[in-house]
């Protein structure tokens, strides 16, 4: 890989953690951020600089980890030759259609701050690099990744290599697409997901249309997590089976928040690129009523940028 600067685009919880790990392995990373909080920050050997007078050079690798709302300004700034790679949530249509050869998903939670660039790792978990094609990854690739391998393990992230990222990348979206939704419309965190009885069987039911759709379109489903998609259906219809599940698993989400967090009231969420993207997959609304009541639920309240609450959640449809 001939690079000649390693960027980091969105210094969120991800885009900061990534950062930090190569600034540990090679001191010099450059920060793109929208966030005046962020860019007038000061770090040695590096720079933090605004969206807006950002120039990318050719051969540069630039790790994408915004939100996906932002892709398409990002995209048509790229020269060609850059070594574009994705670290991110949803799924975009229009990014997709790119010839970047790899991709990534992060399974561990981290929160950005909300002035300056520094992250807490508050559930460590995987960060996945694969290809976007089915092949094994180019060794330029897999090296560039090795640099942040200690630094990573420092935080309790483990680096993994795929040959295919898409099963995984659809994996993620199906979790996603009911943990963001959910706890953004209601204010909550993401173990409340799992504490609250009324809440906790919206969120098992969403995530039983989300497989349903997912394996309707034919799409090949990875495991990200400790159970396969298959296994999690399973489990979630045998409902004495789930709410053990639920009282395991909860602890570990209490105090995490999803990336939609706040994002409501902002008047501006990746809700097209999660729930409208599974709409788009299965055209029978009858099959995806959770999906469509949510989507719909979700656009009402960015237009009217509603303050986030749990009564919210009793205006979606279960089946």
């Amino acid at each position: 890989m001939n690079r000649r600067s390693i960027t980091v685009v969105g210094a969120g919880g991800i885009g900061a953690t990534l950062g930090w790990a190569f600034r540990e392995a090679v001191q010099n990373v450059t920060y793109v951020e929208r966030n005046p909080a962020k860019y007038q920050q000061k770090l040695s050997n590096n720079r933090v600089i605004p969206f807006e007078n950002w120039v990318p050079l050719e051969h540069d690798t630039i790790l994408l980890c915004v939100k996906c709302f932002d892709n398409k300004k990002i995209l048509e700034r790229l020269p060609d030759r850059v070594e574009l790679i994705p670290i991110q949530n949803g799924y975009d249509p229009q990014l997709e259609s790119k010839k970047h050869v790899a991709a990534g998903i992060a399974s561990f939670v981290a929160q950005g701050q909300s002035g300056g660039i520094g992250f807490t790792v508050t559930r460590p978990g995987k960060l996945q690099i694969g290809s976007r094609f089915g092949q094994p990854l180019p060794s330029s690739i897999r090296s560039f990744f090795q640099l942040i391998q200690s630094p990573l393990k420092r935080q309790r992230i483990t680096l993994q290599f795929e040959t295919d990222i898409r099963p995984l990348k659809f994996t993620k979206l199906l979790y996603n697409s009911a943990i963001a939704p959910l706890a953004a419309i209601a204010g909550i965190d993401n173990g409340q997901l799992l504490s609250d009885r009324i809440t906790r069987r919206l969120f098992f039911a969403l995530l039983k249309e989300n497989f349903f759709i997912l394996q309707s379109a034919g799409l090949e489903l990875g495991t990200v997590g400790p159970f396969s998609p298959r296994l999690v259906t399973s489990i979630l219809s045998r409902n004495w089976l789930s709410g053990i599940m639920a009282k395991f698993f909860e602890p570990s989400l209490r105090g995490t928040y999803c990336s939609m967090s706040g994002d409501i009231e902002r008047g501006q969420t990746e809700i097209d690129y999660y729930n409208g993207f599974l709409i788009s997959l299965i055209r029978d609304p009858d099959r995806s009523p959770i999906n469509r009541s949510l989507y719909q639920l979700v656009k009402q309240m960015e237009c009217d940028r509603t303050p986030p609450h749990p009564r919210y959640l009793e205006e979606l449809v279960i089946p």
